[in-house]
């Protein structure tokens, strides 16, 4: 669980799948601004998690006896500091906000090509956090999913 400011923010993100961005709901691009560019984003049966070039925006989707929604927004400057854990099928994304509150995001059910994407999404989040140059490669394979990685046997590329 995550708390920002006293307020618990997230109960269970566990983000399967990786998105493409033409597959959001439309209502999502209403958070996004003109200055800030989609990286990725993943969703559950239910939610949505979308990385910018700026925050990261959680939609939370919650069904009981109605539709209720809530969305949070997470500024990567409010990030003091970050960690990302893999493990053989999942991911941990551990962020530490200014606030003194953790916010814990896992990726479940994941393969290699998965944990590519996490791994160049956590560079982009850290150089942002540090204040420094994106790596445009990185962002352009990002946003156009555009991933491969070495089979290390073969020396050839593969994409995901």
């Amino acid at each position: 669980m995550a708390y920002i400011k006293y307020k618990e923010v997230t109960k269970y993100f566990n983000f399967s799948k990786a998105i493409k961005k033409e597959k959001l709901p439309k209502y999502v691009n209403d958070y996004v601004f003109e200055d800030e560019q989609i990286l990725t984003a993943y969703k559950t049966s239910r939610d949505h998690g979308i990385f910018t070039t700026r925050k990261i925006l959680l939609f939370d989707n919650y069904s009981l006896f109605g539709l209720r929604k809530q969305i949070y927004t997470i500024p990567y400057k409010s990030i003091s500091s970050c960690s990302v854990i893999f493990y053989s099928t999942r991911a941990e994304f551990s962020l530490f906000l200014d606030s003194g509150y953790p916010l814990r995001l896992k990726f479940v059910n994941m393969k290699g090509i998965d944990k590519l994407r996490l791994r160049i999404l956590y560079s982009c989040i850290i150089r942002i956090i540090n204040n420094q140059r994106l790596d445009l490669e990185e962002v352009r394979k990002l946003v156009q999913d555009d991933l491969h990685f070495r089979n290390s046997k073969e020396g050839e590329v593969k994409n995901g």
